[in-house]
């Protein structure tokens, strides 16, 4: 079986922070990303993880068709809609570029992978700013996108009703998952197979599309909502690693 290699676009955050000592204050900006569990779940199962942070994905994230057919998925993680569609030739200079949701929907349909993790700039995200609703992205996804901030806190926990036991995700894995403390709030689309539930709202689902294939899970991979019992529950190695085969048309 060949080697396999995916890209992560988004889980990254820069924080500005001012401390104010009596008279006195001093600002300091720090850098954080969301993408250590995941990586070291899936480079422990030979898949290798290029992760391309927020701030570099407006430049660096592929133009081509051919471009983004070197990785066997792309997973989009925390990481606007806005930041995809405006390269800095366009913002700052005004000039035509491709547009990369549409480019990321062709990549499915030719038979690339593609997944969504949600977060406060996935899905449709805090205030409505994520902004995939009616986008080339959200038709090949498996769920309908709320048009309005789509976030579901969830401080007491939950944990995801597991409906399909034997799909290739899911299969393997024990039906009773740690909880979670939030999730996006979709809807699945009648051609998907939901694979996990919170209530009626999807955490977990799979489409088929022309020749490829995308999964939207909509819980965090990552601190704040997907917490640490889950991040080092066997589980969700298992889960992520099964989730990336199933995308790259090897299980």
């Amino acid at each position: 079986m060949a080697a396999m290699k995916i890209l992560v676009a988004g889980e990254s955050w820069m924080t500005a922070a001012t401390h104010f000592k009596g008279w006195d204050f001093f600002s300091s900006t720090t850098f954080h990303t969301g993408i250590d569990h995941l990586r070291r779940a899936l480079e422990g199962q030979a898949i290798e993880v290029v992760h391309m942070p927020s701030h570099e994905a407006a430049t660096a994230f592929p133009l081509r068709l051919a471009e983004l057919q070197a990785y066997n998925a792309i997973i989009l993680s925390d990481i606007g809609s806005n930041t995809l569609l405006l390269h800095p030739d366009t913002w700052l200079h005004g000039k035509t570029m491709p547009n990369r949701l549409k480019l990321l929907a062709e990549y499915v349909t030719q038979g690339g992978g593609l997944a969504m993790a949600g977060g406060y700039y996935s899905f449709q995200g805090v205030y409505g700013a994520a902004r995939y609703h009616g986008t080339a992205v959200e038709e090949v996804l498996p769920v309908e996108i709320s048009p309005n901030d789509d976030r579901v806190e969830v401080p007491e926990g939950f944990t995801p009703r597991v409906v399909a036991p034997t799909h290739p995700v899911t299969q393997g894995i024990p039906r009773e998952w740690p909880a979670l403390l939030g999730y996006n709030a979709v809807r699945i689309k009648p051609e998907a197979t939901v694979l996990a539930l919170v209530g009626e709202h999807p955490i977990l689902a799979v489409r088929t599309v022309g020749a490829g294939r995308t999964l939207a899970w909509t819980s965090d991979i990552g601190p704040h909502w997907c917490p640490e019992p889950f991040l080092t529950w066997p589980g969700y190695a298992r889960l992520w690693g099964q989730a990336i085969r199933w995308l790259a048309r090897q299980a």
